[in-house]
């Protein structure tokens, strides 16, 4: 299993629209590296759900049920994009702010932190231990 973490505006879209839909199809992607990224999810992998701008905070587990796939909102002029299907799985119970993350010695070299324009990101095991473990406390 691998772990990855998503960015999205909670104006847009957010946890509660994804936990009310039931699934969706992860569209918009118009990074290569990101692209490469969802590329790589596979069905199973778990997924980190971040508010991005406003809330800056991750705020539920994901997972991918729906490996890539041609995007249907790319334009065939704008090239090779990607999507993939994710479902929610649980809500942290303890959301985990970009603030925390920075300053968390086994958080602070997360991509999130380190690349922080792309919006789909891998994420270390180790990392994904020390998620769960914040997102859990209470």
């Amino acid at each position: 299993m691998q772990y990855w973490l998503v960015k999205s505006e909670p104006e847009s879209y957010s946890w509660s629209d994804l936990v009310k839909d039931g699934k969706t199809s992860w569209t918009g992607v118009r990074n290569f590296a990101a692209r490469n990224n969802l590329r790589a999810m596979k069905k199973g992998d778990a997924v980190a759900f971040y508010h991005s701008v406003s809330d800056k905070q991750i705020v539920g587990i994901a997972k991918v049920v729906g490996e890539a796939y041609p995007d249907k909102t790319a334009k065939k002029d704008e090239g090779d994009w990607l999507a993939v299907d994710l479902a929610p799985d649980k809500p942290l119970k303890t959301p985990i702010s970009l603030e925390q993350i920075k300053n968390d010695p086994s958080l602070k070299n997360m991509a999130l932190v380190r690349i922080s324009r792309l919006s789909v990101t891998p994420v270390t095991e180790a990392e994904w231990q020390r998620i769960n473990a914040l997102g859990a406390a209470k």
